[in-house]
């Protein structure tokens, strides 16, 4: 064979190759597609590194991110945090749209590294920074993916609304002192927020990525709520998912939206349990108690879930049951007595079978009523540590006791008193029982007292005139000197209650 007909033939033989390779390609690129290895569409606004990491680099981006996924495992391993978290910041660099990179930086920012460090204000920054690297930067290259959306909203709901980390008061105070400029001080004022003259709204969409307009339409369907406390933000970025969800249906998972609906409903019952701030003069910090207003949201919200999620039905009938029965107590204990009966016989009509009591026997007592009913849950909560449950029973305790002094039964106003104060004492006695655990705090029993005494005299949504006028000459305080049918008007008389009266 000569030469020319051997480089020929070489020749011949290398298009076919190289034909077939191409052929190849395209299956692969087809497969990596479809499985969300790979991302063939233009990043919009990508800075200069990262298109250069994503379309320079090739087949190569695969190699380099491997190693430097090793490398940051070793440097965390041996607490080189700052380091990790700069490779951290590569890895999604060269990996921006696949989405278990984007969830597993987050996650071991906001929980791994942060428990690393005993301080709190350092806590509270790997934990801000792995809400960041989620929304900041997975949800710009990746704005319609629903599991980023999941993870940023379990952030709240579980880093910093629950109390399983020692430093969550911090990052609730940090939070809300965040958001206090954009929510005012009751953490509700959409009004202001949306008018064309505030520019808070600019900075809260830009700097936290929350849009107010949307803000305001998740409140009216899932609120009220309080935007200073995490559970709102929770509750934001489960709904952009599940509006996302719905814009572009044929890419979500049943599972996915499943889960992200949960995330949804579980931060509102949490908002219901501890979603309303109780402010402390003294210290100008702040506790927790229950949101009563959002009672009928979360109810609807049960009834919706046990329709949609037939595998769990059982499991959320469970739940659903437990939040009807403190529902009632809640309600009962505020004095909500109408709410109260309302949501009583709910619960008899849609669990007749089942106790009212854990201890009692399977069924729902025919002849029980609502005092009896809420008599036998202070039994139990008395026994008891979490503190909205004690903080509720307590306020509940203080209306019961002022509504028997304006009607004249001072002996029944000094008993709820007396059980009030043992109520409190046998918390504080259990929940710092030991020295430094600051987990489930509780305000002075003086600043419940206050709040409780405030909202009686409370022109517009107090006790009635006559009422009030009467609890002000027992308790020593001056007469009103606005109009009945004035706006509302807190007032801070309970400040001036002498240390002789009827208070003590």
């Amino acid at each position: 064979m000569n030469a020319r007909l051997k480089k020929i033939i070489l020749l011949g033989l290398a298009a076919a190759l190289l034909f077939g390779s191409g052929r190849m390609q395209n299956a692969l690129n087809r497969d990596r597609d479809m499985l969300g290895l790979t991302h063939t569409a233009v990043l919009e606004n990508a800075p200069p590194v990262l298109a250069f990491t994503t379309v320079a680099l090739g087949g190569f981006r695969g190699l380099i991110s491997n190693f430097l996924w090793i490398r940051a495992n070793d440097l965390q391993q041996d607490d080189k945090f700052f380091e990790a978290a700069q490779l951290a910041d590569w890895i999604t660099k060269l990996e921006p749209t696949f989405t278990q990179v984007w969830l597993f930086q987050g996650w071991n920012m906001a929980y791994n590294i942060s428990v690393k460090f005993k301080d709190f204000p350092d806590r509270w920054r790997w934990v801000e920074r792995g809400i960041e690297l989620l929304r900041d930067d997975g949800l710009r290259y990746n704005p319609n993916d629903i599991l980023i959306h999941r993870e940023l909203a379990w952030f709240y709901q579980h880093k910093m609304g629950q109390n399983l980390d020692d430093a969550n008061i911090y990052y609730k105070e940090q939070w809300a002192g965040e958001m206090m400029p954009f929510f005012g001080p009751d953490g509700t004022n959409f009004t202001e927020l949306l008018s064309a003259q505030n520019t808070n709204a600019v900075v809260l969409r830009e700097k936290f990525k929350i849009d107010p307009a949307f803000a305001e339409k998740v409140n009216e369907k899932y609120g009220p709520f309080d935007w200073r406390l995490p559970e709102a933000h929770a509750i934001y970025w489960g709904a952009q998912g599940l509006d996302a969800a719905a814009k572009h249906p044929d890419k979500v998972k049943a599972d996915d939206l499943i889960t992200l609906r949960r995330i949804v409903y579980q931060s509102m019952l949490q908002a219901f349990h501890h979603g309303h701030i109780i402010s402390n003069p003294f210290t100008h910090g702040y506790s927790l108690g229950p949101n009563l207003d959002l009672t009928a949201k979360v109810n609807e919200a049960y009834e919706e879930m046990m329709r949609d999620d037939a595998q769990m039905r059982e499991h959320i009938s469970l739940a659903h049951r437990n939040f009807l029965r403190d529902a009632v107590y809640f309600l009962y204990e505020d004095n909500r007595m109408a709410e109260a009966n309302q949501w009583f016989k709910v619960l008899g009509e849609r669990y007749p079978n089942k106790p009212i009591i854990d201890d009692e026997p399977d069924s729902f007592p025919k002849n029980v009523t609502l005092d009896e009913y809420a008599v036998a849950r202070v039994q139990v909560d008395i026994g008891e540590t979490s503190q909205e449950r004690v903080t509720a029973a307590l306020q509940g305790l203080m209306v019961r006791s002022y509504y028997e002094l304006v009607t004249g039964r001072e002996d029944r106003y000094q008993n709820f008193r007396l059980l009030g104060k043992k109520v409190y004492q046998r918390y504080v006695d259990k929940a710092y029982g030991f020295k430094g655990n600051t987990r489930i705090p509780l305000p002075p029993y003086d600043t419940l007292n206050r709040e409780v005494v405030t909202g009686l005299l409370d022109q517009q949504r107090g006790l009635p005139y006559a009422a009030r006028a009467i609890l002000r000459t027992q308790l020593g305080l001056p007469a009103e000197t606005v109009a009945t049918n004035a706006p509302a008007v807190r007032t801070n008389a309970v400040a001036e209650v002498p240390t002789n009266s009827a208070a003590k």
